[in-house]
């Protein structure tokens, strides 16, 4: 295959070196077309098609990945295939397959999502929220019921759920509770300890052990030695404990249960943890997930009640297959889940302040690019580069100097607002793009005014040749 890579000047030298690299590993021929713009992110299809020579031997021509509207002009051009490349040249290793390794995604963690409070849910609600954790990455719904009362609809709610497809474990310590779950379909009982025991041998079904109190190991060690005498399939669960409650013993207590039964299956409920800390969840349960899979714990308990813990799910479900891939391979768990990078980009992209003013140099129209980096916002067009930090007296200076319209004075406080965040949080901000969120990204239409009605072409003007 012989490749051809459309970059502008300012891109050109850091993509060379990419691709002397790339090549040669990936196994094709390439090319790199230099056209006369400074910065690539501002091509557009259209331009590229009027200023873009490509040679009958090229199968693959590829564009900056910021490179913006409709491919049809220069597909109408060439036989060769066109496409858009990674946003970030440096990505190009994982754009051509060399980062991930095929098994990337594969997993052994099973989740079981909790339905906290279960009884207090109508049918309908229950319905929702399950398909709601499936949807997320679960593979079990865990039933919890209310400490406080029995609840005399348990059989029916796991009889419909699993009606409707779905694995139900239950989630009570009352005997009379867990056997209308367990007759009615529910396979996991949750939990098991001294108190109620002696139910557990009639449930017919695999249940997890806990300690009477969660520093007391021993009572695990003998609630398990009479569930195996009778036959009773179970997960040891030593109680993953509060920061400062026993944290750090606890974690003490899975490693000497792991040693005690090196073949035990094992179950870790992670909602002490992410639910009882001031702490976005997401690296919380990367990390759990990370001992969990090191100490080939195999099932994980999780809750989504506190906000800040809403998506705990679908973070455990991208967790495990990061670790999974990071202890399998003996890598280390970098450069292979974006999508769990939520707060901050793991790069930032810079034009650089030379870039820039060359840009503002060029531009003939009278559309406003924003730019965002190093604690600073650009504004430029054809009559201003703007820099500073303070958006509202950017906006005054912008006003004085061009007339604005009030749909336009709301495209660019959105886009403001939206570069603002970028600066505080550290992350790249591209005009007209969603900020970059991971999995919690939401895909943004914008509607950019065009002043002089080009719009096609309104990323570059004829100037900037």
């Amino acid at each position: 295959m012989r490749y051809l890579f459309v970059t502008g000047k300012l891109a050109e030298p850091a993509l060379r070196a990419v691709l002397a690299d790339l090549a040669p590993k990936v196994g094709f021929e390439h090319e790199v077309a230099v056209l006369n713009i400074t910065v690539a992110a501002l091509l557009t299809p259209a331009w590229i098609a009027r200023h873009l020579t490509i040679s009958d031997d090229v199968d693959k021509v590829i564009l900056p990945g910021l490179c913006a509207g409709d491919l049809t002009p220069l597909r109408e051009r060439t036989r060769a295939v066109v496409e858009r490349g990674p946003d970030d040249l440096r990505d190009l290793p994982h754009y051509f397959g060399l980062k991930r390794q095929e098994d990337y995604g594969r997993c052994d963690l099973e989740i079981l999502a909790e339905i906290n409070f279960a009884p207090r849910f109508s049918w309908q609600d229950l319905l929702t929220q399950a398909r709601h954790y499936q949807n997320q990455g679960a593979d079990v719904i865990d039933l919890g019921c209310d400490p406080g009362a029995r609840w005399s609809g348990v059989g029916d709610a796991v009889r419909a759920l699993r009606q409707e497809g779905f694995r139900v474990s239950i989630d009570s310590m009352d005997p009379v509770e867990i056997g209308d779950a367990v007759r009615s379909g529910a396979e996991l009982v949750l939990s098991v300890n001294a108190s109620n025991l002696e139910a557990a041998r009639d449930w017919g079904v695999e249940v997890v052990v806990i300690p009477d109190s969660p520093s007391d190991l021993d009572s695990l060690e003998r609630t398990a030695e009479r569930l195996q005498s009778w036959g009773v399939p179970f997960r040891l669960d030593p109680i993953l404990e509060p920061i400062g409650f026993g944290f750090a013993a606890s974690l003490g207590r899975y490693l000497e249960t792991r040693i005690r039964h090196p073949q035990a299956e094992m179950l870790m409920g992670v909602g002490n943890l992410t639910e009882l800390t001031d702490c976005d969840s997401a690296g919380i349960n990367v990390l759990l997930a990370g001992f969990c899979q090191e100490l080939g714990i195999r099932s994980v308990l999780t809750t989504a009640v506190a906000n800040w813990a809403a998506t705990s799910v679908r973070e455990l479900d991208l967790a495990r297959r990061l670790v999974y891939h990071a202890v399998r391979h003996r890598v280390l768990p970098k450069h292979l889940e974006p999508n769990l990078v939520v707060l901050r980009d793991p790069r930032l992209r810079k034009f650089g302040a030379d870039a820039l003013a060359d840009l503002a140099r060029r531009i003939t129209d009278r559309n406003f690019r924003i730019f965002a980096e190093d604690g600073k916002l650009h504004v430029i067009n054809r009559s201003m580069h703007l820099v500073g930090e303070d958006p509202f007296e950017l906006f005054r200076q912008m006003q004085a100097r061009e007339r604005i319209d009030p749909s336009h004075a709301f495209y660019l406080g959105y886009e403001m607002a939206k570069a603002m965040t970028a600066l505080t949080l550290g992350k790249n901000y591209v005009q007209d793009q969603a900020l970059n969120w991971g999995f919690l990204t939401r895909p943004e239409t914008t509607h950019p005014p065009d002043l002089d009605g080009r719009s096609s072409d309104r990323r570059v003007s004829q100037a900037e040749e």
